[in-house]
């Protein structure tokens, strides 16, 4: 080997070896999180169980279940890859995590890109806990699983962009404060728990939040068997291109 010749070559690795690498650190770190990990499975399904045995809420025609355990399910999306989220990360960002990731080779995009993918791995535990529940509780889902499979992931893609934009923005106690009051709000009136048509005229309003149009569409398949929820699937992505193209660009390491 001659003078000045390094093998390997030095240099960043490629984008996407990088991504995996911090998919699996993320991952790691999310599932370690007890008490975060706790909280977004045992609300969901203290939520499902609780509505599901108990006359509270006028669901409509069917077993509540039916139309419970679709909401919830977006509700467990939600918690993950907003609110979870966004909390972990703004903490990471007042604690120089973030600085330190940012004098890497690691491109924010790909950051952003990984945080996602180990909210995916996350929200897999999560639904499959869920769905058990559901099922001891009578529920009889139907539709296309594909139809689902794209929901899911155009809402983790919608909430992960809205949560990293905020982490990435805001100091990380306004972070803590506002993700957890913007999931009351949405958990109220986001027809979760609640149908769209009981709040009248703001329902229509209410339908295009990103929440509503995955529980939505969600309900639409699973309950009623219906195809693929095109418009509740373009609001998802209108979110998602918005929320993630900010927290692309707007997003500070500092």
């Amino acid at each position: 080997m001659s003078a000045g010749t390094y093998a390997p070559k030095p240099g960043a690795a490629p984008v996407g070896r990088m991504i995996a690498a911090q998919t699996a650190l993320e991952t790691r770190m999310l599932l370690r999180n007890g008490e975060q990990l706790l909280l977004t499975v045992i609300i969901p399904s203290l939520l499902l169980v609780l509505f599901s045995t108990v006359d509270v809420v006028d669901t409509g025609e069917g077993k509540a279940v039916d139309f419970l355990a679709p909401g919830v399910l977006a509700l467990a999306v939600m918690s993950t890859a907003f609110t979870g989220q966004a909390i972990a990360t703004g903490f990471e960002r007042r604690y120089g995590v973030l600085k330190r990731l940012g004098a890497s080779p690691l491109p924010r995009r790909a950051l952003m890109t990984a945080k996602t993918l180990a909210v995916l791995v996350t929200e897999v535990l999560q639904i499959v806990l869920l769905t058990a529940i559901a099922f001891g509780l009578g529920w009889s889902p139907h539709g296309n699983p594909l139809a689902v499979l794209l929901l899911l992931v155009l809402g983790t893609a919608a909430f992960s962009g809205l949560g990293l934009l905020m982490a990435g923005t805001l100091k990380a106690e306004a972070t803590l404060a506002a993700a957890n009051l913007v999931f009351l709000l949405l958990l109220v009136g986001g027809g979760v728990i609640v149908p769209l048509e009981k709040f009248g005229a703001a329902g229509d309003v209410l339908a295009l939040l990103p929440i509503s149009a995955l529980s939505d569409g969600l309900r639409d398949v699973l309950r009623d068997g219906a195809g693929m929820p095109w418009a509740d699937a373009g609001i998802l992505a209108v979110w998602a291109v918005l929320g993630l193209g900010a927290a692309a660009k707007l997003f500070r390491w500092e």
